[in-house]
């Protein structure tokens, strides 16, 4: 139930950073709301399996700048799940640069927070 309780608040998350940051776009041929589910689904399952392992190997950087190259790290796993959705599914959200993945995660992240996702 948490996992999907995560999945919800997430896809919300994606939806509002969606709308606040440029360079992020809605593709695919599916609803605008299954595009935020399905990158909702793989955000929430990169953030379980490949961004524990990122976090060990960036430790050095984030440990020198202070915490903030996590945001790098947040970006980068939020351009991932982006690929995921639109390789697999051709449905999702389109990322125009690293730019527009580190506003969104920021916007991600800040969202998540206020929803009460927990991190896994």
């Amino acid at each position: 139930m948490t996992f999907l309780l995560n999945w919800l608040f997430t896809s919300i998350a994606i939806a509002i950073a969606d709308y606040i940051v440029p360079g992020i776009f809605v593709m695919g041929t599916a609803e605008v709301w299954l595009c935020y589910v399905f990158t909702g689904l793989f955000l929430s399952l990169v953030n379980s399996i490949v961004k524990p392992i990122m976090t060990l190997l960036c430790l050095p950087l984030t440990i020198i700048t202070l915490g903030i190259f996590q945001l790098v790290v947040n970006g980068l796993m939020l351009q991932l799940a982006s690929s995921l959705s639109l390789n697999l599914l051709e449905t999702g959200i389109v990322i125009d640069g690293f730019g527009a993945a580190f506003g969104g995660a920021i916007i991600v992240s800040i969202m998540c927070t206020i929803l009460g996702v927990r991190k896994s």
